[in-house]
């Protein structure tokens, strides 16, 4: 064959794989063809080649093409390619249609055998395109959770309580610490009859939005119930906002709250615990103990009952409520902060300053520096203050 009709063979081939007419495309292959532009995984003989282009031709509408130049030399022709399709039709490469146009030049060798296509070189733009807007698409959603996240963050933010309450013989002193993914811890304070105080602790689970969603409507549920509850005892506001959860929330998720009500006057703290961590206290005689009590988390189960205990607290003593963020932490050998490092370590502080920054400067220096977050930290310290 000569060199002019090497070339038409090669523009009659092109015209058929912008077509994706396949039939057409293997009657001018070689039995033997070999694509040498196949990507990892992809078969290079003609089978694997068909497959090629029914697989990217398709994906575009309104395919066009232009030979800008071509060059014929014994059994061998170059081409340059410019071409333009509408990405709409199916999803390559991993990347949703757009519904744009999407321009490609392309550089082509093939090689012919006995008036067939025997071999074929290929590089161009077309893949790196598609790439383009496969990177596109992912700032587009990489910006879409970050607003999610700041909405969220404002939600939890708004939620939180704004002041905190004043009384005569105690010190109150909230830490909170939001992670880069917006968890659902809360903390809050009921100011109740007879001077008593209701004191709450929470996380709900999961991320984002929905985790502050429900955190900031399980926060409003409690201060409801125990604004409605004829002296309120911990347990009844827990079983009440449980029942009204199990009905709102989607079923994986849950809320674990740690509920106490503080009478200042008899120094006296009752509480209810919904699966949440059990708090420290931290006793004057440098030891600490556990504020345990049975509970299932809010929004799992209907009629839950939630045991209720007693403490008093002395002179100087304190308690700590605490979020998981702070004993699931991790160092850089994967060691987890852990329950009995934080109890000793709220033996050990006894009345020397803020409990609350004791442990945060203990955290530090146990996850070490470029330490990353990787859940929110709650902090509530409540201490009845020394003679």
């Amino acid at each position: 064959m000569s060199d002019e009709e090497n070339k038409a063979l090669v523009r009659r081939f092109m015209e058929t794989r912008a077509r994706a007419d396949l039939d057409a495309t293997e009657e001018m292959m070689a039995p033997d063809f070999i694509s040498h532009g196949s990507r990892p995984g992809q078969q290079s003989d003609r089978e694997g080649y068909k497959r090629q282009v029914a697989e990217f031709v398709t994906a575009f509408s309104d395919v066009r093409f232009v030979i800008e130049d071509q060059v014929a030399r014994g059994d061998k022709v170059v081409s340059r390619i410019s071409g333009r399709g509408t990405y709409d039709r199916k999803e390559i490469m991993s990347v949703a249609p757009t519904g744009r146009e999407v321009s490609s030049m392309a550089i082509f060798i093939h090689r012919i055998s006995g008036g067939k296509i025997a071999e074929e070189w290929g590089t161009g733009t077309g893949g790196s395109n598609i790439m383009g807007l496969r990177l596109e698409q992912e700032r587009i959603e990489r910006e879409r959770i970050e607003q999610e996240l700041e909405v969220a963050r404002s939600i939890q933010q708004a939620s939180l309580p704004k002041e905190v309450p004043t009384l005569e013989g105690w010190q109150i002193s909230p830490y909170y610490r939001p992670a880069r993914e917006v968890g659902g811890d809360f903390y809050d304070f009921h100011l109740l009859s007879d001077g008593r105080l209701g004191l709450v602790v929470g996380d709900a689970t999961g991320k984002g939005v929905p985790a502050a969603l429900v955190m900031s409507t399980t926060c409003g549920m409690l201060q409801l119930a125990a604004r409605v509850l004829d002296s309120p005892s911990p347990g009844e506001v827990l079983a009440q906002v449980n029942e009204t959860l199990v009905a709102r929330i989607p079923q994986n998720m849950f809320v674990t709250c740690f509920y106490a009500i503080l009478d200042p006057k008899s120094a006296t703290l009752r509480y209810a615990n919904a699966g949440h961590d059990p708090p420290y206290i931290s006793r004057s005689g440098e030891y600490a103990e556990e504020l345990r009590a049975r509970g299932m988390p809010l929004g799992l189960l209907a009629e839950m009952e939630y045991e209720e205990q007693g403490v008093s607290l002395g002179e100087g003593e304190s308690v700590l409520f605490y979020s998981d963020g702070l004993v699931e932490a991790h160092d850089p050998q994967g060691e987890m902060f852990g329950f009995p490092r934080l109890m000793a370590l709220v033996a050990e502080h006894g009345e020397k300053g803020s409990l609350g920054a004791f442990l945060m400067e203990e955290l530090y220096a146990f996850v070490g520096e470029g330490w990353e977050q990787e859940d929110d930290i709650t902090l509530l310290t409540l201490q009845r203050s020394s003679p």
